[in-house]
């Protein structure tokens, strides 16, 4: 016969298995959230796929950034996922053409306003982006090169201040046009369009 902690396992492991993960692509002007606010008539989450009840994004994107949201049933999961030692990197197009003098800022860390407080960022890793990504198109325009040129980074940083990638960007003089996340983890926006929805398996594995 099993033994009590035998038991135990397989209840436990029964749990795990109960819960359901998610990805998706979050469109631009969607809320990272399935409850409506009051006064806002925006997309939610819900809009796009029939995720079972106690569904829960881990994290969150601003309505007007875009790209990879993990979410999840387990609340244990959603911890996890949001500690400081995942990595959330992300593609940004900014206005003007970036130096590398920025870029060095960026790494280093800057100085950003969170909540009326000055915050030091920590040191994070940016690169210049040599070609446009290949991303779905935003849904709203943004603007042509009429308007004065762009250029495009890379930033992976390891929290999540409020609007923290904009601030930072804003902070070394060239603000953010749009952004979108395109990994969390080992965990990729892949070939994902803007609302597709994609059901992962085995996530405790990917986050051990």
């Amino acid at each position: 016969m099993p033994t009590t902690e035998q038991n135990n396992s397989i209840e436990l492991s029964e749990i795990v298995q109960k819960h359901q993960h998610f990805k998706i692509f979050k469109p631009y002007n969607c809320l990272s959230q399935f409850v409506q606010e009051r006064m806002k008539n925006k997309k939610l989450l819900g809009d796009f796929y029939d995720f079972p009840d106690g569904t829960m994004a881990i994290g969150r994107l601003d309505h007007d950034s875009e790209g990879l949201l993990l979410l999840t049933t387990d609340g244990m999961m959603s911890h996890k996922i949001r500690d400081k030692s995942i990595e959330k990197e992300y593609y940004v197009q900014v206005d003007g053409e970036i130096t590398e003098d920025a870029i060095f800022q960026l790494q280093k860390g800057v100085e950003i306003t969170v909540s009326g407080i000055k915050y030091q960022t920590l040191p994070c890793k940016a690169f210049i982006l040599e070609h446009e990504p290949k991303l779905p198109p935003r849904g709203r325009y943004i603007r042509d090169s009429r308007h004065g040129p762009t250029s495009w980074i890379a930033i992976t940083i390891c929290e999540g201040k409020k609007r923290q990638v904009r601030k930072m960007t804003a902070a070394v003089g060239f603000p953010t046009l749009r952004l979108v996340r395109v990994r969390i983890g080992s965990i990729h926006i892949d070939d994902m369009i803007a609302g597709d929805v994609i059901t992962l398996y085995n996530l405790n594995n990917v986050f051990d």
